[in-house]
């Protein structure tokens, strides 16, 4: 009788892998990584383990596609007619904003950044970075020290909030710092007195954003001119 019930309450409609990997997104936005048991998958799908089995290898094989699911969002809902480096903050905003809401992805791709999603994220880069002249030879380079400064500094963000969400208010943590650079000895740290006023008040995604234009900036200046690109897109030379 208890066999009958339980099949009963089984899914009825076709299991399919998109399926599978939204159950795991909301396990893993839930209770993070520990949780992702295909167990615990499976009661959520009120389907069997063998079901699930069938769409996805393993439990690497379900992060994978869960961080790829979360990154595709981000990088094809850019305007592909977009000046290339208003695209280009678009993208690196989506993904602070995406591993904000969903710390476990920044893990994933430090960890593995072999997985599909991180292709995804230098070709959405990369091809912009192409649209404003950079040559070849420095593409590599230029794309790696944006994704690199976009997964630190979101992964760092996202830790910050995990001590926020413990009961440390995000002011009340940042006005603590601010405090104890405060009392450090003035001789020694001049900058870091000049600068702890504006810790508590700053602004994370704005702050994100200018290090972005400050690499930009950087990999621009090396243009030959006559390549260089403004703001709107238009070619800019030297006089």
């Amino acid at each position: 009788m208890t066999n009958r019930t339980q099949r009963a309450e089984r899914r009825t409609d076709a299991l399919s892998k998109e399926r599978i990997v939204e159950a795991a997104i909301a396990i893993l936005d839930e209770s993070g990584e520990s949780a992702l048991t295909f167990r615990a998958l499976a009661a959520r799908l009120a389907t069997g383990s063998g079901a699930i089995y069938w769409h996805v290898a393993n439990k690497d094989d379900l992060l994978a596609a869960a961080t790829d699911d979360v990154v595709a969002r981000v990088v094809t809902d850019v305007d592909d007619g977009a000046e290339p480096r208003a695209a280009i903050r678009t993208v690196a905003l989506g993904v602070f904003d995406a591993i904000d809401a969903h710390p476990w992805v920044g893990t994933q791709l430090t960890r593995a950044p072999w997985l599909a999603a991180m292709p995804r994220i230098f070709e959405a880069i990369g091809g912009r970075l192409q649209a404003l002249g950079v040559p070849e030879r420095a593409w590599f380079d230029s794309v790696s020290a944006l994704v690199n400064y976009i997964l630190g500094v979101a992964g760092q963000n996202a830790a910050n909030a995990r001590l926020h969400a413990h009961g440390t208010g995000r002011e009340a943590l940042l006005g603590a710092v601010a405090a104890q650079w405060a009392r450090l000895d003035p001789a020694r740290y001049p900058f870091v007195h000049r600068v702890a006023e504006q810790l508590p008040a700053h602004d994370d995604r704005e702050q994100f954003l200018a290090g972005i234009d400050l690499i930009l900036a950087g990999v621009t200046a090396t243009l030959p001119a006559g390549t260089r690109t403004g703001s709107d897109g238009s070619r800019a030379s030297r006089s």
